[in-house]
Protein backbone atom coordinates (compact mmCIF):
# COMPACT_ATOMS: atom_id res chain seq x y z
CA UNK A 1 0.00 0.00 0.00
CA UNK A 2 1.04 3.48 -0.49
CA UNK A 3 2.58 5.14 2.93
CA UNK A 4 4.22 8.43 3.61
CA UNK A 5 7.12 6.91 6.34
CA UNK A 6 10.19 7.53 8.42
CA UNK A 7 12.74 5.06 6.77
CA UNK A 8 15.45 5.53 9.58
CA UNK A 9 15.53 7.82 12.37
CA UNK A 10 18.52 11.09 11.61
CA UNK A 11 18.60 13.83 14.26
CA UNK A 12 20.94 16.19 12.57
CA UNK A 13 18.88 16.38 8.76
CA UNK A 14 14.71 14.83 9.60
CA UNK A 15 13.50 15.03 5.82
CA UNK A 16 16.15 13.08 4.92
CA UNK A 17 14.56 10.01 6.09
CA UNK A 18 11.28 11.01 4.75
CA UNK A 19 10.22 8.54 2.49
CA UNK A 20 6.57 8.50 -0.02
CA UNK A 21 6.57 4.48 -1.41
CA UNK A 22 5.07 1.42 -0.54
CA UNK A 23 4.84 -0.57 1.86
CA UNK A 24 3.13 -3.94 2.70
CA UNK A 25 -0.94 -3.99 3.71
CA UNK A 26 -1.59 -4.12 7.30
CA UNK A 27 -3.04 -7.14 9.27
CA UNK A 28 -5.67 -6.68 11.12
CA UNK A 29 -5.93 -8.31 14.76
CA UNK A 30 -9.08 -9.48 16.17
CA UNK A 31 -10.41 -6.68 18.67
CA UNK A 32 -9.18 -4.27 15.96
CA UNK A 33 -10.30 -2.63 12.49
CA UNK A 34 -8.92 -1.52 9.18
CA UNK A 35 -9.52 2.58 8.82
CA UNK A 36 -9.49 3.76 4.96
CA UNK A 37 -7.58 7.19 4.99
CA UNK A 38 -8.86 9.90 3.30
CA UNK A 39 -6.92 12.42 5.39
CA UNK A 40 -4.07 12.99 7.68
CA UNK A 41 -2.74 15.87 9.68
CA UNK A 42 0.63 16.49 10.84
CA UNK A 43 2.16 17.24 13.85
CA UNK A 44 5.47 17.76 15.33
CA UNK A 45 5.39 14.26 16.59
CA UNK A 46 5.90 13.40 13.10
CA UNK A 47 9.19 15.53 13.09
CA UNK A 48 10.11 14.00 16.41
CA UNK A 49 9.83 10.10 14.58
CA UNK A 50 11.85 11.40 12.06
CA UNK A 51 14.87 12.33 14.04
CA UNK A 52 14.44 9.34 16.36
CA UNK A 53 12.71 11.10 19.53
CA UNK A 54 10.19 8.51 21.28
CA UNK A 55 10.87 5.64 18.86
CA UNK A 56 12.94 3.00 19.25
CA UNK A 57 15.72 1.90 16.02
CA UNK A 58 14.11 -1.04 15.52
CA UNK A 59 10.99 0.14 15.15
CA UNK A 60 11.87 1.44 11.86
CA UNK A 61 10.56 1.68 9.25
CA UNK A 62 7.63 3.62 11.08
CA UNK A 63 4.54 4.61 8.90
CA UNK A 64 4.11 8.58 10.33
CA UNK A 65 0.99 10.67 10.99
CA UNK A 66 -1.09 10.53 14.31
CA UNK A 67 -4.26 11.96 13.40
CA UNK A 68 -6.55 10.82 10.11
CA UNK A 69 -10.12 10.49 9.34
CA UNK A 70 -11.49 7.85 7.04
CA UNK A 71 -14.00 4.99 6.32
CA UNK A 72 -14.27 1.80 7.99
CA UNK A 73 -15.27 -1.59 5.46
CA UNK A 74 -19.02 -0.74 5.91
CA UNK A 75 -18.48 2.53 4.83
CA UNK A 76 -18.72 4.26 8.28
CA UNK A 77 -16.93 7.40 8.32
CA UNK A 78 -14.81 7.41 11.40
CA UNK A 79 -12.07 9.67 13.21
CA UNK A 80 -8.92 8.48 14.23
CA UNK A 81 -8.39 8.15 18.10
CA UNK A 82 -4.45 7.74 18.37
CA UNK A 83 -3.75 6.92 22.16
CA UNK A 84 -3.89 3.12 22.29
CA UNK A 85 -3.22 2.11 25.86
CA UNK A 86 -2.82 -1.54 28.09
CA UNK A 87 -6.05 -3.22 27.49
CA UNK A 88 -6.47 -4.27 31.02
CA UNK A 89 -6.31 -0.28 32.33
CA UNK A 90 -9.26 1.62 33.26
CA UNK A 91 -9.82 5.63 33.53
CA UNK A 92 -7.88 8.21 31.96
CA UNK A 93 -6.19 6.57 29.29
CA UNK A 94 -3.33 9.64 28.94
CA UNK A 95 -2.46 8.46 32.75
CA UNK A 96 -2.01 4.88 31.81
CA UNK A 97 2.01 4.57 31.84
CA UNK A 98 1.96 1.75 29.18
CA UNK A 99 0.21 4.15 26.67
CA UNK A 100 1.33 4.37 23.32
CA UNK A 101 0.40 6.89 20.72
CA UNK A 102 -0.07 5.45 16.87
CA UNK A 103 3.83 5.85 15.24
CA UNK A 104 5.71 4.90 18.41
CA UNK A 105 4.66 1.13 18.51
CA UNK A 106 2.16 0.90 15.87
CA UNK A 107 2.06 2.33 12.35
CA UNK A 108 0.52 5.66 11.75
CA UNK A 109 -2.32 7.24 9.43
CA UNK A 110 -0.38 8.76 6.55
CA UNK A 111 -0.71 5.70 4.38
CA UNK A 112 -3.94 3.73 2.54
CA UNK A 113 -5.41 2.15 5.55
CA UNK A 114 -4.42 2.13 9.37
CA UNK A 115 -5.31 -0.32 11.54
CA UNK A 116 -6.32 1.14 15.35
CA UNK A 117 -8.23 -0.84 18.11
CA UNK A 118 -11.96 -0.65 17.28
CA UNK A 119 -12.95 1.74 20.05
CA UNK A 120 -10.34 4.02 18.89
CA UNK A 121 -12.12 4.41 15.50
CA UNK A 122 -15.19 7.31 16.54
CA UNK A 123 -18.26 8.20 13.89
CA UNK A 124 -16.87 11.07 12.23
CA UNK A 125 -20.37 13.79 12.15
CA UNK A 126 -22.03 14.20 9.10
CA UNK A 127 -20.96 18.42 9.31
CA UNK A 128 -17.41 17.82 9.49
CA UNK A 129 -15.57 17.12 6.64
CA UNK A 130 -12.52 14.51 6.55
CA UNK A 131 -9.66 17.22 6.25
CA UNK A 132 -11.12 18.94 8.90
CA UNK A 133 -11.87 15.63 10.84
CA UNK A 134 -7.99 14.88 10.46
CA UNK A 135 -6.95 17.68 12.21
CA UNK A 136 -9.21 17.03 15.79
CA UNK A 137 -6.85 13.82 17.22
CA UNK A 138 -3.86 15.89 19.03
CA UNK A 139 -4.04 19.88 18.64
CA UNK A 140 -7.61 20.06 19.11
CA UNK A 141 -8.00 17.03 21.49
CA UNK A 142 -4.98 18.73 23.22
CA UNK A 143 -6.62 22.26 23.18
CA UNK A 144 -9.60 20.64 24.08
CA UNK A 145 -8.63 19.11 27.18
CA UNK A 146 -6.29 22.46 28.37
CA UNK A 147 -9.79 24.78 28.24
CA UNK A 148 -12.74 22.69 29.35
CA UNK A 149 -10.82 19.73 31.36
CA UNK A 150 -8.22 21.63 32.80
CA UNK A 151 -8.68 25.28 33.22
CA UNK A 152 -11.72 25.52 35.22
CA UNK A 153 -12.31 28.87 32.71
CA UNK A 154 -16.37 29.72 32.39
CA UNK A 155 -17.77 31.85 29.81
CA UNK A 156 -17.15 35.49 30.34
CA UNK A 157 -13.95 34.67 31.91
CA UNK A 158 -10.31 35.75 29.67
CA UNK A 159 -8.12 33.89 28.47
CA UNK A 160 -4.30 34.61 27.02
CA UNK A 161 -2.56 32.29 24.47
CA UNK A 162 0.73 32.38 24.35
CA UNK A 163 1.93 31.68 20.24
CA UNK A 164 -0.93 32.77 17.72
CA UNK A 165 -0.75 30.29 14.45
CA UNK A 166 -0.07 27.04 16.02
CA UNK A 167 -2.14 24.20 15.69
CA UNK A 168 -3.01 24.16 19.54
CA UNK A 169 -3.13 27.57 19.41
CA UNK A 170 -5.48 28.43 16.65
CA UNK A 171 -7.46 25.56 18.11
CA UNK A 172 -7.66 27.35 21.18
CA UNK A 173 -8.63 30.79 19.74
CA UNK A 174 -11.33 29.07 18.08
CA UNK A 175 -13.03 26.72 20.98
CA UNK A 176 -12.58 29.75 23.34
CA UNK A 177 -14.58 31.97 21.19
CA UNK A 178 -17.27 29.96 20.63
CA UNK A 179 -17.15 28.70 24.24
CA UNK A 180 -17.61 32.57 25.43
CA UNK A 181 -14.24 33.25 26.67
CA UNK A 182 -12.76 36.54 26.24
CA UNK A 183 -10.21 35.54 24.26
CA UNK A 184 -6.54 37.63 24.43
CA UNK A 185 -3.36 35.92 21.93
CA UNK A 186 0.42 37.04 21.89
CA UNK A 187 2.32 36.19 18.39
CA UNK A 188 5.47 37.81 17.10
CA UNK A 189 4.73 38.96 14.30
CA UNK A 190 1.74 41.38 12.48
CA UNK A 191 0.95 38.32 10.40
CA UNK A 192 0.31 35.73 12.99
CA UNK A 193 -1.92 38.11 15.31
CA UNK A 194 -4.08 39.25 12.23
CA UNK A 195 -4.84 35.10 11.97
CA UNK A 196 -5.59 34.97 15.44
CA UNK A 197 -7.85 37.90 15.12
CA UNK A 198 -9.53 36.58 11.79
CA UNK A 199 -10.39 33.33 14.05
CA UNK A 200 -11.72 34.96 16.69
CA UNK A 201 -9.51 36.52 19.08
CA UNK A 202 -10.88 39.94 20.69
CA UNK A 203 -7.35 41.29 21.26
CA UNK A 204 -3.90 40.15 19.66
CA UNK A 205 -0.71 41.44 21.49
CA UNK A 206 3.21 41.59 20.50
CA UNK A 207 4.86 38.55 22.64
CA UNK A 208 5.66 39.51 25.84
CA UNK A 209 3.36 43.20 25.65
CA UNK A 210 1.97 44.10 28.90
CA UNK A 211 -1.54 43.82 29.41
CA UNK A 212 -4.44 45.75 29.87
CA UNK A 213 -5.45 44.04 32.74
CA UNK A 214 -4.64 40.08 34.33
CA UNK A 215 -6.18 37.14 33.20
CA UNK A 216 -7.83 34.09 34.36
CA UNK A 217 -5.77 31.55 32.86
CA UNK A 218 -2.65 31.18 30.17
CA UNK A 219 -2.40 28.80 27.94
CA UNK A 220 1.27 27.59 27.31
CA UNK A 221 2.85 25.38 24.79
CA UNK A 222 6.15 27.47 24.37
CA UNK A 223 8.34 27.31 27.53
CA UNK A 224 11.18 29.06 28.27
CA UNK A 225 10.37 32.07 25.92
CA UNK A 226 7.05 32.85 27.33
CA UNK A 227 6.93 31.49 30.70
CA UNK A 228 7.75 34.61 33.04
CA UNK A 229 5.27 36.61 30.98
CA UNK A 230 2.52 33.94 31.10
CA UNK A 231 3.22 34.22 35.13
CA UNK A 232 3.27 38.08 35.28
CA UNK A 233 0.07 37.85 33.08
CA UNK A 234 -2.42 35.83 36.27
CA UNK A 235 -4.87 37.30 38.00
CA UNK A 236 -4.68 35.81 41.82
CA UNK A 237 -5.75 32.39 41.81
CA UNK A 238 -5.46 32.04 38.36
CA UNK A 239 -4.02 29.62 36.53
CA UNK A 240 -1.37 28.44 33.42
CA UNK A 241 -2.01 25.42 31.71
CA UNK A 242 0.84 23.95 30.10
CA UNK A 243 1.30 21.08 26.74
CA UNK A 244 4.36 22.23 25.96
CA UNK A 245 7.78 23.64 25.62
CA UNK A 246 8.59 24.71 22.02
CA UNK A 247 11.47 26.94 23.10
CA UNK A 248 13.30 25.32 25.72
CA UNK A 249 11.60 23.19 29.04
CA UNK A 250 13.26 25.21 32.09
CA UNK A 251 12.02 28.29 32.18
CA UNK A 252 12.51 30.12 35.90
CA UNK A 253 9.59 29.07 38.06
CA UNK A 254 9.32 32.26 39.89
CA UNK A 255 8.39 30.35 42.74
CA UNK A 256 7.54 33.46 44.77
CA UNK A 257 4.62 35.03 42.83
CA UNK A 258 3.32 31.29 42.36
CA UNK A 259 3.06 30.84 46.13
CA UNK A 260 1.97 34.49 46.93
CA UNK A 261 -0.66 34.72 44.18
CA UNK A 262 -1.67 31.40 44.93
CA UNK A 263 -1.27 30.47 41.15
CA UNK A 264 -2.12 27.23 39.76
CA UNK A 265 0.02 25.39 37.41
CA UNK A 266 -1.36 22.13 35.75
CA UNK A 267 -0.21 20.22 32.91
CA UNK A 268 -2.12 18.33 29.87
CA UNK A 269 -1.49 16.04 27.41
CA UNK A 270 -3.47 15.05 24.71
CA UNK A 271 -7.22 14.00 25.71
CA UNK A 272 -9.06 10.73 26.01
CA UNK A 273 -11.12 9.10 23.72
CA UNK A 274 -14.28 10.45 25.22
CA UNK A 275 -13.09 13.92 24.94
CA UNK A 276 -12.33 13.55 21.42
CA UNK A 277 -16.30 12.22 20.33
CA UNK A 278 -17.40 15.18 23.00
CA UNK A 279 -14.83 17.82 20.95
CA UNK A 280 -16.36 16.40 17.23
CA UNK A 281 -19.84 17.19 18.79
CA UNK A 282 -19.53 20.58 19.80
CA UNK A 283 -17.14 21.17 16.45
CA UNK A 284 -20.18 20.65 14.53
CA UNK A 285 -23.04 21.74 16.59
CA UNK A 286 -21.02 25.31 16.94
CA UNK A 287 -20.52 25.20 13.15
CA UNK A 288 -16.66 25.51 13.91
CA UNK A 289 -14.29 25.88 10.48
CA UNK A 290 -11.03 24.44 11.93
CA UNK A 291 -7.99 26.43 10.43
CA UNK A 292 -6.12 24.85 8.01
CA UNK A 293 -3.05 26.24 6.56
CA UNK A 294 -1.65 24.11 3.89
CA UNK A 295 -3.80 20.99 2.46
CA UNK A 296 -1.78 18.94 -0.29
CA UNK A 297 -1.87 15.58 -1.68
CA UNK A 298 -0.28 12.83 0.62
CA UNK A 299 2.18 11.82 -2.48
CA UNK A 300 3.58 15.75 -1.84
CA UNK A 301 3.68 15.04 1.95
CA UNK A 302 7.86 16.67 1.90
CA UNK A 303 6.11 20.41 1.03
CA UNK A 304 4.14 20.37 4.55
CA UNK A 305 7.28 18.60 6.25
CA UNK A 306 9.62 21.44 5.02
CA UNK A 307 6.89 23.96 6.05
CA UNK A 308 6.39 22.59 9.74
CA UNK A 309 10.21 22.30 10.03
CA UNK A 310 10.79 25.69 8.40
CA UNK A 311 8.04 27.76 10.66
CA UNK A 312 5.68 28.36 8.11
CA UNK A 313 2.63 27.39 10.01
CA UNK A 314 -0.59 29.14 9.92
CA UNK A 315 -3.08 26.49 10.97
CA UNK A 316 -3.06 22.60 10.84
CA UNK A 317 -1.46 21.00 7.87
CA UNK A 318 -3.37 18.33 6.35
CA UNK A 319 -2.57 15.37 3.69
CA UNK A 320 -5.29 14.38 1.44
CA UNK A 321 -5.57 11.01 -0.44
Amino acid sequence: MFAVYAAEPNPDAPLDALTVGERPDPEVPEGWVAVTVSAASLNMHDLWTLRGVGIKPEQFPMILGCDGAGTLEDGTEVVVHSIIGDPTWTGDETLDPRRTLLTEKYQGTMADTVVVPAQNAIRKPAGLSAAHAAVMGTAWLTAYRMLFTKSGLRPGQTMLVQGASGGVSTALVQLGRAAGMRVWVTGRSEEKRALAEKLGAHATFESGARLPERVDAVFESVGEATWAHSMKSLRPGGAVIVCGATSGPQPGADLQRLFFLQLRVEGSTMGTRDELADLLTFVANAGIVPEVGLEVPMDQAEEGFRAMLDGNTAGKIVFTH
